[in-house]
């Protein structure tokens, strides 16, 4: 089991005995000093004097991850009156603010940005997702204005990811209030309106695919309540083959609703498998339309992550690790490959340590640039809902190093990053601080 190593040290080092090579912790909340982290290895004078002038008497250090001091360098020694007519550094005055504090300062205020652009993205999936939910309520007493109105939902998505690059995807908040399965169309769509700048979609296709996916589970109307909550280990051989039969009831009520037929494929093929061993026909990849290759495996990664038994959900790093180390041959390995690259090695939604033994969230990406997520740190000083954000992108000093399960963490812990029953994703295609929001 993870232990929160940050408690555990308790050798201490005077204020005026800092040296670089120290691996100190700040027990300080995070907003009142000027360093990213609560914990670090001294790596300058700079951040000697910087963390001797907080005030503190003495610091926690650790041992194990501390260097040993250097040797003095074997060169002439410099006389006396040589060092007196040098400064090594600007001295640091109460009314003179170091640089750091400048910079940390700065770093609040985009935190603060970011925190309530996150809020309005959850504000946001949660209206989509009820609106949705409104619509599949209507589609059949109304379905010509209901798939309007999807089409409209598709097309927000089509902008975003077809044409701002600056598009990033978050994890939504706790509890959002949003039906599971409604959740899990928007979802589908969502990660499937990702990949479509990478798979050279047009924006046509986009508006195909998204819509597809939005009603690929169109078909369980069909199927029993029974049926819809239990696990699939759990199906009898009759009930496993009535379930499957969803794909089936989706095409026709599909035809009935006057669906394009490449909208009709993606309801039908959207359990289909590269290697064959899919339903309902069993036809392999060449034979399975591109869109529904992708519903197919989107699909497959949120039913993995968000499964009807939420204890035997994966993280989305293992779900990401399973597909690709073990399932690799069920899906397009260029759409398998794309998912990757959008998500990144560490999808929002898992828990990671950083470089410096922090555990973290990660909360958002873009997905043109995923290999430096935004991250949620756990801190015990500071309040869940203040939570210390960081932009791995910014933060260049900072790496991720291994995911973790949470089942793995203390349960402050685990209560801290982790209390979410569901793995939801929603977009946010506003423009960067500064310029105009098409």
């Amino acid at each position: 089991m993870t232990r929160d190593r940050t408690a555990d040290h308790r050798h201490f080092v005077a204020a005026d005995q800092l040296r670089i090579g120290l691996f100190i912790f700040i027990d300080l909340p995070w907003f009142q000093h000027p360093f990213t982290l609560n914990s670090f290895r001294i790596a300058s004078d700079d951040q000697v004097r910087t963390l001797q002038s907080l005030g503190e008497e003495r610091f926690r250090y650790d041992p194990e991850r501390s260097l040993p001091p250097k040797a003095p360098p074997a060169s002439r020694q410099t006389p006396p009156a040589e060092i007196a007519g040098k400064e090594t550094s600007a001295p640091i005055h109460a009314d003179d603010p170091p640089p750091l504090f400048i910079e940390k300062q700065m770093r609040i205020r985009l935190i603060g940005e970011r925190r309530s652009r996150i809020e309005q993205v959850n504000r946001d999936f949660l209206k989509t997702a009820t609106s949705l939910r409104n619509m599949n309520r209507n589609l059949i007493g109304a379905p010509d204005e209901t798939i309007k109105e999807m089409a409209r939902l598709v097309d927000r998505m089509t902008v975003a990811f077809l044409e701002n690059p600056e598009v990033t995807l978050h994890l939504m908040c706790d509890d959002n209030g949003s039906d599971e399965a409604y959740s899990h169309s928007l979802n589908v769509a969502v990660l499937s309106m990702m990949l479509t700048k990478g798979l050279a979609f047009s924006a046509d296709q986009a508006r195909i695919l998204g819509l597809g996916a939005l009603l690929h589970d169109i078909g369980l109307v069909e199927i029993p309540d029974r049926l819809l909550k239990m696990r699939p280990d759990e199906f009898t051989r009759p009930e496993r083959e009535l379930r499957a039969m969803h794909c089936e009831y989706g095409l026709r009520i599909g035809k009935q609703l006057g669906l394009a037929p490449d909208v009709l494929a993606i309801i039908f093929q959207h359990h289909e498998m590269s290697d064959g061993s899919g339903y309902p026909t069993g036809v392999k990849e060449e034979k399975i339309a591109l869109p529904a290759r992708v519903v197919a495996l989107v699909n497959h990664y949120d039913n993995l992550c968000n499964p009807v038994d939420h204890t035997q959900a994966l993280t989305p790093h293992e779900a990401l690790s399973l597909l690709f180390g073990q399932r690799r041959s069920k899906f397009d390995a260029a759409i398998l490959q794309r998912l990757i690259r959008c998500l990144g090695v560490y999808p929002p939604g898992s828990i990671v340590t950083l470089s410096n033994d922090a555990v973290a969230l990660v909360m958002s990406v873009n997905p043109e640039r995923p290999l430096r997520p935004w991250v949620m740190l756990y801190d015990e000083k500071v309040p869940k809902e203040e939570a210390v954000l960081l932009d791995l992108e910014n933060e260049t000093g900072i790496n991720i190093t291994k995911a973790l399960r949470p089942a793995m963490l203390p349960p402050p812990i685990q209560a801290y990053l982790s209390s979410r029953k569901r793995v939801a994703y929603f977009f946010d295609s506003s423009a960067p601080s500064g310029q105009a929001t098409p």
